[in-house]
């Protein structure tokens, strides 16, 4: 597709709380309202048993399966100006029941550049204490997985088996170089 000149008009088609479809020139997509985006957490623990990583698995209806993922969330849903590390803290624990004492920024990523302008910000998240049951807040039904490294393959393999969705930030850990 050719590139819309920079002075294209940017028009809203529609507008939700969370998502705004957008045309510029003839090129279609969606963004984050209000100028919110992600943080996705890498969550590794490291304890006695080997190291493990965490994985949520929730029903996402525009799938409509269940969706094995790492933890994430919205960053300035509720507060404007909020720090991703801020909401990367706060999602942690809503979802996984775990604490982080180390954080590491690794840097912005974008999901879907073809279709969405949504980005997120990594970061890996060590020294875990369970703090929780975990699960979400509001309804959200967050069945939490605490997946051996060694194994991840495997059970990855199994959940797609099941009809789980695999989120692509899963594949990351099928590739290690994060984890190292």
């Amino acid at each position: 597709m050719t590139r819309p000149s920079p002075d294209t008009p940017i028009e809203t088609r529609w507008e939700g709380r969370f998502i705004t479809v957008k045309q510029q020139g003839t090129w279609e997509y969606v963004s984050r309202s209000r100028g919110i985006h992600a943080a996705v957490i890498l969550a590794i623990d490291e304890a006695a048993d080997g190291r493990h990583i965490i994985l949520v698995e929730q029903y996402r209806v525009p799938l409509k399966v269940q969706c094995l993922e790492l933890p994430a969330g919205l960053v300035g849903d509720d507060a404007s100006g909020e720090a991703a590390e801020t909401a990367a803290e706060r999602e942690l624990e809503e979802e996984t029941g775990y604490r982080a004492a180390n954080w590491r920024t690794v840097g912005e990523f974008f999901s879907s550049p073809g279709m969405v302008s949504e980005s997120f910000t990594l970061l890996v998240a060590t020294g875990l204490t369970k703090v929780g049951q975990g699960g979400g807040v509001d309804g959200e039904d967050i069945i939490v997985h605490r997946v051996p490294l060694d194994g991840i393959e495997d059970f990855v393999a199994a959940k797609r088996a099941e009809g789980c969705g695999i989120d692509v930030r899963v594949a990351m850990l099928l590739a290690g170089g994060l984890l190292a």
